[in-house]
């Protein structure tokens, strides 16, 4: 192709490459400001929170040895849903308690079935220091939820639920979620120890012995 048949670019759209690498640069480097924003505040906020991931990385065995625990903890992604009467909350409001945070609707099927297991799990060892918070994530039929943990006696969960679809845009976004159910365990101090993208056997002697080492129990 010669010169003159080759086509005419006019001259704004050549500083094209130049402006999008830049703005490239740029967004590296908010990236890296947050990153070490989050690694100064998980630095001083977890710092105990170490101590209780070297008890529960041993733990995750048998049934629950697909939970992933993290090397070294995070701070909780920050999330919002209603409680049993509606009103608002965050998991800051679960300040001092262990939660094990947990995604479900009534069109998944694995979730269905391991509801019970939760129940007996919260049933167990629910208590000041720690709650299965399990939170419906249902966008239509919204008087199924409710209906379907009365029908199965799943009465020991308090019920959470968050209807919008924010709940899962979040969790996306930031990698938690692939697919339903989805778990997150986390500290009295909001930091993040552990993660499970699947069900499990909550109910199992391998899952009570994982949520006793989270709670820092020597026995049962």
């Amino acid at each position: 192709m010669t010169d003159e048949t080759k086509p005419h670019r006019p001259r704004g759209l050549r500083r094209g490459p130049i402006l999008v690498a830049g703005a490239l640069v740029v967004g590296a480097l908010v990236a890296f400001a947050l990153v070490s924003r989050n690694s100064e505040a998980v630095a001083e906020a977890c710092i105990p929170a170490q101590e209780t991931l070297a008890r529960l990385a041993p733990t995750a065995t048998g049934e629950v040895a697909a939970v992933s625990v993290h090397a070294m903890p995070r701070l909780a992604p920050q999330i919002a849903f209603a409680g049993p009467e509606g009103e608002p909350l965050t998991l800051a409001d679960f300040e001092g308690r262990t939660v094990l945070l947990n995604l479900w609707a009534t069109w998944c099927a694995p979730c269905r079935e391991e509801m019970p297991a939760l129940d007996a799990l919260q049933e167990t060892y629910g208590g000041e220091d720690f709650e299965v918070v399990a939170v419906n994530v249902d966008t239509r039929h919204l008087d199924r939820p409710r209906a379907w943990l009365e029908e199965h006696g799943i009465d020991d969960l308090a019920y959470y639920a968050e209807n919008e679809g924010t709940l899962m845009q979040t969790l996306q976004r930031s990698g938690h979620v692939v697919g339903l159910p989805t778990t997150i365990l986390v500290d009295g101090s909001g930091c993040e120890l552990a993660v499970l993208k699947g069900p499990a056997e909550w109910a199992s002697g391998d899952a009570f012995a994982m949520i006793r080492a989270a709670l820092g129990r020597e026995g049962g």
